[in-house]
């Protein structure tokens, strides 16, 4: 089992270590933190390591379901301090970035998934704030507890690795990738398909470390096809967002392998796969996950967010980018 680690990093702090939630409230003050308000769920905000870090809070914002253009919107004149902590998922903590992007907080993550969110500057931005954007906003500190960041139910920690697992597969043949991203992004996935492959005995520091590991490969490499994808596919048809991850990355990665062969061969063994069997490796790894179909993606709604993806420029980041032909076939087989 990993023993954690203090990682310091351009102006960024990460803590990966057992417990660190219960003492959340030190450590923020520690660095700089000493006042600030928090976004959190009704569900985060229930659990027991929680409770400290809400009684030190100034304030408490409920983060609702939803898009988070929307939801940052609904709260960028309620959430003014000049920090903020963000407790929860992905849609928790873009949301916290996407207020500080208008408001110039510095933000505080605390993830409980492995969505990778405290490790990026990647957000959407306030519904109709777009003109008073200062930046994009990247997490001063993130403190990960393994133990919370794994808490979610079988199905749904397998497709929260697998998205995190995405992040380091599609930094990998990007015209930013580095040789500091890819080494990133290849431990990372190393890390997470041993875990994965260990089943309910996994060594959840390790699955922890490998996502803060491919996080910090798609902030620094930035993304191609695969996220093109599945961010259109979440924001148009409605599909849920790890889950969408999921169902795409053993099609998207089957693709791209003819088209760089060098960083997907480097991606199979990481995995423990041969090149020629990625497709099936992430599959299983992914515990065969549930089709866009099942996962009640909107099919009337397709061509829109095909047209959606064909005009996004980081469809072009990838190799031999696909046609409009191409992508309907490639959606279609993981529908």
């Amino acid at each position: 089992m990993s023993a954690g680690f203090l990682w310091r990093d351009a102006g960024r702090v990460a803590v990966l270590r057992s417990g660190v939630v219960e003492e959340a409230p030190e450590l923020l003050g520690e660095h700089g933190f000493d006042s600030f308000e928090l976004l959190s769920t009704e569900r985060a905000l229930a659990e027991p390591a929680a409770a400290a870090l809400a009684l030190a809070a100034e304030r408490t914002h409920r983060v609702a379901a939803g898009q988070v253009p929307e939801l940052a919107a609904a709260l960028l004149s309620e959430a003014t301090s000049r920090r903020l902590v963000a407790y929860g998922g992905g849609r928790v903590i873009d949301t916290a970035k996407a207020i500080a992007s208008v408001s110039g907080a510095e933000v505080a993550a605390i993830p409980t998934t492995l969505s990778g969110a405290e490790m990026t500057a990647i957000h959407r931005l306030p519904a109709g704030a777009e003109g008073l954007v200062r930046g994009m906003v990247r997490p001063a500190l993130a403190l990960a507890d393994p133990e919370v960041m794994t808490g979610q139910g079988e199905p749904q920690l397998r497709a929260s690795a697998i998205n995190a697992l995405a992040h380091g597969a599609d930094s990998l043949y990007t015209p930013l990738a580095n040789p500091v991203s890819r080494m990133a992004a290849l431990r990372g996935a190393a890390l997470i398909a041993t875990a994965l492959d260990e089943g309910a005995a996994r060594d959840r520091a390790a699955l922890a470390e490998g996502s803060i590991l491919c996080g910090y490969a798609i902030d620094s490499g930035g993304f191609a096809l695969h996220h093109v994808i599945c961010q259109t596919l979440v924001r148009i048809c409605g599909s849920p967002h790890a889950e969408t991850n999921a169902a795409m990355l053993p099609h998207t990665m089957a693709f791209v392998a003819p088209r760089a062969p060098e960083q997907i061969d480097a991606l199979a063994e990481a995995i423990g796969a041969e090149p020629e069997d990625i497709e099936s490796r992430i599959r299983r790894l992914g515990g065969d996950p549930p089709g866009l179909g099942a996962l009640g993606a909107d099919r009337t709604r397709l061509d829109e967010a095909v047209d959606s993806m064909l005009a996004r420029p980081e469809l072009g980041f990838g190799p031999q980018p696909p046609n409009r032909d191409e992508l309907v076939e490639l959606i279609d087989a993981a529908w």
